[in-house]
């Protein structure tokens, strides 16, 4: 089972483009059914990526990043370097997927994914708004292209 997970807020342009790659990947099934695929659109809700995940083969997680590099750029990273644990605190809004990686990895063991893989795009524009900028919406088209490559080559 191969699971795929959109995050990111729809309301803060380029941050949504993980939420946005996803649900173009719920379209696509839709039209093309892979009995061995599931693709979530989790937003913002780290906590969302352990429940949803469990089970499955392998994981893609798919999110905006903010590093300082090149507006649109794609970063490829194997989860286990991205893995973190959460800091303590009273707010779920503090988890993200990274803790969820972690967390997930230590409560479900060998029934959490192995393989996972985590697409982040460099966002240019986190203001409010509902539009990805053109360069961000250039590399969501490479990472849904790249990505059905996977799901079709399974």
């Amino acid at each position: 089972m191969l699971t795929i997970i959109g995050c990111g807020n729809f309301n803060r342009s380029d941050d949504a483009v993980g939420v946005i790659i996803a649900q173009r990947l719920q379209t696509y099934l839709i039209k093309h059914p892979h009995s061995h695929v599931r693709v979530y659109d989790c937003g913002t809700a780290g906590m969302e990526v352990i429940f949803q995940a469990r089970g499955s083969k392998q994981l893609i997680i798919i999110d905006a990043s903010v590093t300082g590099s090149e507006t649109g750029a794609v970063f490829k990273v194997p989860g286990k370097e991205l893995e973190a644990l959460p800091e303590p605190s009273y707010s779920l809004h503090d988890f993200r997927w990274d803790n969820a990686l972690a967390a997930g990895r230590k409560i479900f063991k060998d029934d959490f994914p192995q393989e996972v893989i985590v697409y982040l795009i460099e966002a240019g524009n986190l203001n409010f708004g509902w539009e990805l900028s053109s360069t961000v919406k250039h590399s969501a088209d490479l990472v849904f292209a790249e990505i059905i490559n996977i799901i079709n080559n399974q």
